[in-house]
C-alpha cells in the first residue's frame, strides 16, 4: 500500500457512464482509488463512440476522464452478470451509477439490495431530478439541465437567444458534489460503519450552482435579466473591445476601481456618481461608454499588461491554441502525456496539489473490456472454466 496516495486501498465498483460521474470517479481515481467500470459487452460507454476526434478507435470525448480506470465487461441483464456486480459489490467499498430512477432495481442491483451484500458499502444515484418529486421519471442531460434551472436565462446577450455554457458545466459540476458526498460518506463510515445512499440530482446541483443570482432572485424578488459578459452586482466587471481583440477587465472593489481612474487619466472617471460600486450599477451604461471609448485606442496586451502591474484584474481571451501554450500550465504540470496503444494521449492532468501526498501517476484509460479476465481472475478468483462460461454465453 502507497501511503502517499489518500485513497489507495479504496475499491468503486463503478456503473456510471458519459460524463458527470466517470468525472467524479476519475477524481477519486487520481487520488489512489481503485474504480472498476463496468460496461455492456460489445458496446461500452456510449462516450467511446462520441467523435471525431479519435485516438485510434477511442473518443477524445471518452479519454477525458477514464483515465486510471480498469474496465469490465459485464451484461447486467442476465442472472448470471447480476452475480458478478453483487461479487464485486460485496469487496468495494463504493457502488456508483447513473441509470434512470427504479432501473436497476430490476437486476437487484439498487441500493436496498446491494447494501444486504455489503452492510457498509456507500452508494451514490445521479439521476436527473432525484429519486422522487413530479419529474423523477424523466431523464437528465446537461444542455436539458441548463435551460430548466434558469442557467441559460443568464447566459448570453440580452437581446440575443439565452445560450447554454459552452461546456457541459452542470455534469462537471454534478461530478465534484458527487465526489465531495462520496468522500464525506467514507469519511463517516470509519466513525459509524453502515451504508450510505446518496440521492443526487441534476436537477439540484443546477440549481444550487446558480449562487449568488439565485440569491439575488430570493433576496429582492427581481427576475434577472441576461448581462451577456458584464456582472449584474458589479461594475465595471465585463468584456471591452480594445484596439485589436477584446479582453476582460474585473474590478472588484471601489479601491480597485479608483486605482483604474488614476491610470486612465480621465476626469469623467471621477464623477461622484461613478465613487462606489452602488453608484457604478446604477449608472452603469454611461460609465462603460467612457470607459470603451478610452479601451479601443490601444491594444488588448497593452491594457492588460498595464492593469495586471497595478494588481487590477484583468486577462485576455484565449483560444485554446493560446491555452495550451500558456507557460503558466507547464509551471503547474497540467498538460501530461502518456503512451496509448494507439499512439501518444495528450491530456489536461489533475488539479489536485497536494503538500503531504501525491496523486497516482496517470494511466491510460482502458480499452472496452480489457480488465474482465482479470478482475474475475484475481478479485474474485473465478474458476478458469467459469470464465470461460461466461464468455461463451456472452455475459461478459
Amino acid at each position: 500500500m502507497n501511503a502517499s496516495l489518500p485513497l489507495e486501498g479504496i475499491k468503486i465498483l463503478d456503473l456510471s457512464r458519459v460524463l458527470a460521474l466517470p468525472f467524479a470517479t476519475m477524481i477519486l481515481s487520481d487520488l489512489g482509488a481503485e474504480v472498476i467500470k463496468v460496461e455492456r459487452p460489445a458496446l461500452g460507454d456510449e462516450t467511446r463512440h462520441w467523435g471525431p476526434p479519435f485516438l485510434g478507435s477511442e473518443s477524445a470525448y471518452f479519454l477525458c476522464v477514464n483515465r486510471n480506470k480498469k474496465s469490465i465487461t459485464v451484461d447486467i441483464k442476465k442472472k448470471e452478470g447480476q452475480k458478478i456486480i453483487h461479487d464485486l459489490a460485496s469487496i468495494c467499498d463504493v457502488f456508483v451509477e447513473n441509470y434512470k430512477v427504479g432501473e436497476l432495481k430490476k437486476y437487484s442491483l439498487d441500493h436496498e439490495n446491494i447494501k444486504k451484500i455489503n452492510p457498509s458499502i456507500v452508494y451514490c444515484s445521479l439521476t436527473g431530478y432525484g429519486q422522487n418529486g413530479p419529474k423523477s421519471h424523466l431523464p437528465g442531460y446537461d444542455f436539458i439541465m441548463q435551460g430548466e434551472s434558469g442557467l441559460m436565462s443568464i447566459t448570453g446577450s440580452l437581446k440575443g437567444q439565452p445560450m447554454k455554457v459552452g461546456v457541459a458545466i452542470l455534469d462537471i459540476v454534478s461530478g465534484l458534489y458527487a465526489a465531495v458526498a462520496i468522500l464525506a460518506s467514507l469519511l463517516k463510515r470509519q466513525k459509524v460503519n453502515q451504508s450510505e445512499y446518496i440521492d443526487l440530482a441534476l436537477y439540484d446541483c443546477a440549481v444550487a450552482s446558480l449562487a449568488n443570482v439565485a440569491s439575488n432572485y430570493l433576496v429582492g424578488g427581481k427576475i434577472p435579466k441576461r448581462y451577456g459578459n458584464a456582472h449584474p452586482n458589479i461594475v465595471p466587471y465585463q468584456t471591452f473591445k480594445a484596439k485589436d481583440k477584446y479582453f476582460n477587465l474585473a474590478v472588484g472593489n471601489d479601491e480597485q476601481f479608483q486605482k483604474l481612474t488614476e491610470l486612465l487619466s480621465e476626469k469623467s472617471l471621477k464623477q461622484e456618481k461613478f465613487r462606489k460600486n452602488a453608484d457604478r450599477v446604477r449608472n452603469r451604461k454611461e460609465l462603460i461608454k467612457i470607459l470603451q471609448s478610452i479601451f479601443v485606442t490601444k491594444n488588448a496586451s497593452y491594457w492588460v499588461e498595464l492593469f495586471q502591474l497595478h494588481n487590477i484584474p484583468a486577462g485576455h481571451i484565449n483560444n485554446l491554441k493560446e491555452v495550451f501554450e500558456d507557460d503558466q500550465l507547464f509551471a503547474r504540470n497540467m498538460i501530461n502525456a502518456i503512451k496509448h496503444p494507439f499512439g501518444t494521449l495528450n491530456f489536461v492532468g489533475s488539479p489536485l496539489k497536494l503538500m503531504n501526498s501525491s496523486i497516482k501517476k496517470p494511466q491510460n484509460s482502458p480499452l472496452l473490456g480489457q480488465d474482465t479476465m482479470g478482475v474475475l481472475k484475481n478479485l474474485l478468483h473465478y474458476k478458469k472454466t467459469d470464465i470461460e462460461y461466461l464468455k461463451n454465453q456472452n455475459i461478459i
